[in-house]
């Protein structure tokens, strides 16, 4: 039967309930709520339209939040847009327009998808990065880093994109061949004066922070702790011929007897120096280098450098595995204890010397491969002996000019972006005065008009570039460069919680109670430059009283890619799946439920038509469910199956409150899919409990909400409620989620064990089945086997005259002594028994025969001794 004859029409149903939402503000969080439970999806950037990992984020944000809402919590769910950035020029371009309408229109756009898509969004608060209103605060926060000692403007090496003509930072610049991140150009080097935010001062607490961000993902938190590359060792002299001493960094000291070469990085001040003599260096520089090559390449200068521990004179390289921003770009190579000095060693056959062994063990053969782990000294002079720590320690206080240094991969934050759209930077430069910062009472500092031109709009519109300096009243020039993207979205998640505060970029009380965000969910992408770059901030704006908190996130989850055929969709790949044409065939909840029950939200999973379509089936047949039930209820009581059915309502709510409390949904829905299959079987097995039937369809509504919001509204009104499901109590349940696991394992054995009987014993047609539950004896042996931490525990149970009146005691004593190390806990006799004999309908059901369940004492002995806890005796007749 088709939706529209039995009455599920997705299209009005969800049209009506977001008409509804809205009209009554149900996502509106008031200013004056307390202790917010804050949850928020990262904000999209406006590229057009919403593709499937928006939907999947949003789903995952949307769906936790209404779970937090039904909790009875006040949640913040705020949305808005990262709406600067040169994709926006580029679009612009091609569409014979300006960004800022471009933007718009994208952003008008995706509103309305989301809204199609049933998102409950506190609009109230929206953001857009490119309003003068919102970018004004990034001015003014650049002024007070500023203030601070946290902006550089310094000349700089930069990454350079020559097709979007602009500055990349480090993270930009993606993978082996180095292309850009947005239009895959191969990167250039360029000489620039560059504004930077000093991160750097920040190294040691970014990293040593992470270790409290338990609630992040342990992926994040190592890629992190690599980007800022913190290692502790020392910095000491060689003495390189004709250069006098050069300093190198190590964190293994213990090695320097073993150092037989001394390695430059091609882009060094030495290595320069040298190639303007040699023309073998030159054109290895030149020509040859590849620090992203497979294997360490290199050239013989002719020079030489002495190990300060050794005095020897030992070769100097230049190396392209040596890069001149990692370190002091020169380095002590032992080829004996490191695997890249090793390889080049074996290359240029220099030799390899082993200067520690395990300390438990033989002089390893280094010529074969290096040994890298700490050990023993040996060649080594008077350290000979020592552990690879005390000889760390006692080089650094021996040798001449070596001292302690922890050094960082971390570099400074780049800010300067060569393009139009973006936040002008507040800077006037003056030829008497340098770099003036505008006042705060000219903030913002808007863009311009769009022209359009190659380079940089900003330089071709006089009127914006021709200035007065604040400091002197000169004629100036206004800074022409544009902040970062990453400027906008490193502070976002704080304006929304003040988006109309006219003082300051957020109210510092409201901030105070409401951050940090409770949970925040993005792609993986995000792990270094949002996320780095939005813990930085809000340390800097902690550090100047206008946050209490350091870290904007305390739980993050990190959603996996929508795939297709097993390829990330792309519209370059053509395998684009859209989201609107979902919600047009079989409506939003259906993409929001297949989308949520396919995979945990950190992991990928593919998009078929298939689970679409199943997800819209089982929408469906609930929505028959209860249409019917309330067309005509039952009118019996189901008997023991009642019980039965109840107890599985039970498992369901409280499975389903932890799969949302940690977030992965999966165990949910599934359970709400068991619930809805379970009714027709109790329908058909019975005459159901009207109470009973409504109780479960009622909870699986509730349970289904945050997922598939639009169909449960309408459900719920059908089942004669007043008020919205998003806002209704989360479904109680009786009992906790560990036992209910416990009853469920016991019948799902239990009815396994059974199976296997008639299989075995090849018993055709079953007529009676007997389950035995063991008596309590063996249920207070086995507790006392459980927590029994002595080595004779058949003495300990036998030594009890509780036990020794019983036959079968000794046995299962050796029994329980054998499988001690594997004894779980089991529920006590009397609900073991009462668990079985709400589930005889399963077996009788299944096996069409007569289930009879008997307590231990109501056994035979013959029965009773073949019981044991968990495991009941079964008996089958023909």
């Amino acid at each position: 039967m088709a939706d529209s004859e039995r009455g599920y029409d997705p299209s009005a149903i969800e049209t009506r309930w977001q008409r509804a939402w809205e009209d009554e503000d149900v996502f509106r969080t008031p200013d004056d709520a307390e202790d917010v439970s804050y949850v928020l999806g990262m904000f999209p950037y406006t590229s057009g339209s919403l593709h499937m990992g928006h939907v999947r984020n949003y789903t995952i944000t949307d769906a936790f939040a209404r779970y937090k809402r039904m909790q009875g919590e006040d949640v913040l769910h705020p949305m808005g847009w990262d709406s600067f950035g040169l994709p926006a020029e580029n679009a612009a371009e091609e569409r014979d327009t300006n960004p800022r309408e471009w933007t718009l229109s994208c952003i008008e756009t995706m509103r309305e998808q989301m809204d199609a898509m049933g998102f409950g969004y506190d609009w109230d608060r929206e953001v857009v990065t490119c309003d003068p209103e919102y970018y004004r605060w990034n001015q003014w926060l650049f002024k007070q880093f500023h203030e601070e000692g946290l902006v550089e403007r310094k000349a700089s090496e930069v990454n350079w994109c020559p097709s979007c003509e602009t500055v990349l930072a480090d993270e930009q610049v993606e993978g082996d061949e180095e292309l850009c991140w947005r239009c895959d150009t191969p990167v250039t080097q360029r000489n620039l004066d560059q504004w930077f935010f000093t991160i750097t001062d920040y190294a040691d607490e970014l990293v040593d922070a992470l270790d409290d961000l338990e609630g992040w993902p342990d992926s994040v938190r190592a890629m992190q702790r690599d980007w800022i590359g913190r290692q502790h060792g020392a910095v000491v002299p060689f003495e390189v011929e004709g250069y006098g001493e050069v300093e190198i960094f190590t964190t293994r000291l213990d090695t320097i007897h073993g150092a037989t070469f001394f390695a430059l990085a091609p882009d060094s001040d030495i290595a320069r120096d040298i190639a303007e003599e040699d023309e073998a260096v030159a054109h290895f520089i030149d020509e040859e280098a590849d620090p992203d090559g497979d294997e360490p390449n290199g050239v013989a200068t002719g020079l030489t450098a002495t190990n300060p521990a050794t005095g020897e004179e030992i070769p100097v390289f230049v190396a392209d595995f040596v890069l001149s921003d990692v370190g002091t770009g020169a380095l002590m190579a032992v080829p004996a204890h490191d695997e890249r000095d090793h390889a080049f060693a074996t290359k240029k056959d220099v030799p390899i010397e082993p200067v520690v062994k395990p300390e438990d063990g033989e002089v390893p053969d280094v010529q074969e491969e290096a040994y890298t782990e700490d050990g023993v000294l040996i060649n080594s002079g008077e350290y000979d002996g020592l552990d690879s720590a005390e000889a760390r320690s006692r080089l650094e206080e021996d040798l001449p000019g070596a001292r302690h240094d922890t050094q960082y991969q971390l570099r400074d934050w780049g800010v300067s972006r060569q393009r139009y759209w973006g936040t002008p930077i507040p800077v006037i430069h003056c030829e008497e005065c340098g770099p003036v910062l505008v006042p705060d009472e000219d903030l913002p500092v808007e863009l311009p008009e769009f022209v359009q031109t190659t380079g940089n709009p900003l330089e071709e519109v006089e009127e914006f570039v021709e200035a007065e300096c604040p400091d002197c009243g000169r004629p100036a020039r206004r800074e022409t460069d544009t902040m970062d993207t990453f400027v906008d979205s490193s502070w976002y998640f704080l304006r929304y919680i003040s988006p109309d505060f006219e003082d300051a970029p957020f109210d510092t009380e409201r901030a105070n109670d409401w951050m940090p965000v409770d949970q925040y969910v993005g792609g993986i992408e995000h792990a270094v430059m949002h996320l780095l770059y939005s813990r930085f901030v809000t340390k800097a704006v902690a550090d100047m009283d206008l946050l209490d908190h350091r870290e904007p996130f305390e739980r993050l989850v990190t959603q996996g890619m929508v795939l297709l055929e097993g390829e990330k969709m792309s519209k370059s790949k053509g395998n684009v799946v859209s989201p609107q044409n979902i919600v047009e065939e079989y409506g939003a909840d259906t993409a929001r439920l297949f989308i949520m029950q396919a995979a945990r939200p950190e992991r990928e999973f593919n998009w078929t038509d298939e689970g679409v379509k199943s997800s819209h089936q089982f929408l469906d047949h609930l929505y028959d469910a209860v249409e019917t039930f309330v067309a005509d209820p039952p009118t019996g009581d189901g008997g023991a199956v009642t019980e039965y059915v109840d107890r599985e309502v039970d498992y369901l709510a409280a499975v389903a409150e932890q799969s949302y409390e940690e977030m992965t949904f999966t165990a949910a829905l599934r359970e709400a899919q068991e619930i809805l299959s379970l009714l027709d079987r109790y329908g058909r097995y019975t005459d159901p409990d009207p109470g009973t039937v409504r109780r479960a369809l009622e909870t699986v509504v509730k349970v289904l909400a945050p997922v598939a919001p639009h169909v449960t509204e309408e459900l719920w009104r059908e089942l004669g409620h007043d008020d919205f499901v998003v806002e209704a109590e989360w479904p109680a349940f009786e009992g906790d989620l560990e036992t209910l696991e416990r009853e469920r394992t016991l019948i799902e054995e239990t009815r396994e064990d059974v199976r296997q009987i008639v299989e075995v014993a090849d018993i055709g047609d079953p007529a009676e089945v007997v389950i035995a539950v063991a008596p309590e004896w063996k249920h207070e042996a086995h507790e006392l086997a459980r927590e029994f931490d002595g080595d004779n525990l058949v003495g300990e149970i036998m030594g009890r005259e509780q036990f020794r009146e019983y036959d079968g005691a000794p046995d299962y004593a050796k029994d329980l002594q054998a499988e001690r190390q594997s004894l779980k806990e089991q529920l006590p006799p009397e609900q073991e028994a009462d668990v079985l004999s709400r589930a005889r309908w399963l077996i009788a059901e299944e096996f069409d025969a007569d289930v009879t369940v008997l307590r231990g004492e109501e056994a035979n002995g013959e029965l009773t001794g073949k019981a044991e806890p968990g495991r009941p005796a079964i008996r089958i007749e023909e």
